[in-house]
């Protein structure tokens, strides 16, 4: 199949998901009715996702979406009942620098998801075992794998109240053979997820490059977490929840999620998104992510007027 048929093909789907989406429904439970209403304000402050380029994640990977009613329907894991907290697990060496970042994107998933976060005592590196690692065999960078993290650490050591359980490291992450790297990964049914600082910048070097180092964290630590609690990627607008193959594509997908996977993790999370919009603005200005917090301070804006 050629790209140019794999992007009409996309985006076909994507609109008619949206459309799907946005259908009212008498029997819908007031908490349901309540989000649909909002996704309909929303749509117009949201960008359509554009034409893909080449590299781009939809353009290798076929993906359908997921609307909001598709996500009601799969049963999502959410961190509802005993299962609320979120554990963050740091995973090797960090400078005080680096040690900032975990605590800032922490505060920054507590508000994200309504959701206390609990950061666990520090693993050294030591428990990656040789056959889990490798030198990348062109780049020559050290990598762990991620799915020895899911399964062999976090998994057999999730606290019975977890919702969720990330591990964060400075290390290079890969997910096994066929691929060179990636930002993080998670499970959509284990509760457990991994994501790395090592291509998130130098945050020690100037004031812009510790901002861009946070953005970049907050984007893929949101984003695993919301596969964790059965998000699957956005097909349909610019979004956190789009997929990304590349650290140029990362950069251009906006860190606030769309009216869809607004309303998801808002349903997940027994949350309103009006107030939850207006904290993510407060933490997005306090921390100098001007565009940010711009974008959260509209989007409250149009839900309480």
């Amino acid at each position: 199949m050629t790209p140019i048929s794999y992007v009409t093909k996309a985006t076909f789907s994507s609109l008619t998901l949206l459309m799907l989406s946005g259908c009212a429904d008498a029997a819908d439970p007031p908490a349901v009715k309540s989000l649909v209403a909002a996704i309909e304000k929303l749509k117009p402050l949201h960008t359509p996702l554009g034409e893909l380029q080449p590299g781009d994640w939809l353009a290798e990977h076929k993906e359908e979406g997921q609307t909001f009613r598709q996500y009601l329907k799969s049963k999502p894991v959410t961190p509802r009942g005993k299962r609320n907290v979120i554990y963050i697990q740091p995973l090797g060496e960090f400078t005080a620098t680096q040690k900032k970042l975990v605590d800032e994107t922490a505060a920054y998933l507590a508000i994200y998801f309504s959701r206390e976060v609990k950061q666990l005592e520090p693993l050294a590196l030591d428990v990656i075992p040789a056959k889990a690692r490798r030198k990348h065999p062109r780049w020559g960078m050290d990598q762990i794998l991620t799915t020895h993290v899911l399964y062999e650490v976090l998994k057999p050591k999730l606290p019975a109240d977890a919702a969720a359980a990330i591990a964060l490291t400075t290390s290079d992450l890969w997910p096994g053979e066929g691929w060179n790297f990636v930002f993080g990964q998670a499970s959509l049914s284990d509760r457990v997820g991994v994501w790395s600082l090592y291509r998130n910048g130098e945050p020690d070097e100037s004031d812009d490059e510790y901002r861009l180092c946070l953005r970049r964290t907050l984007k893929t630590a949101s984003h695993e977490l919301g596969h964790m609690f059965s998000l699957q990627h956005c097909t349909a607008y610019e979004c956190n929840m789009c997929g990304s193959n590349n650290r140029e594509e990362s950069d251009r997908r906006p860190l606030a999620e769309c009216p869809e996977c607004m309303a998801k993790i808002c349903w997940a999370t027994e949350t309103e998104p009006g107030p939850r919009y207006e904290k993510l603005h407060a933490f997005c200005r306090r921390h100098g992510l001007g565009e940010d917090a711009a974008t959260y301070a509209k989007l409250a804006d149009a839900l309480n007027k």
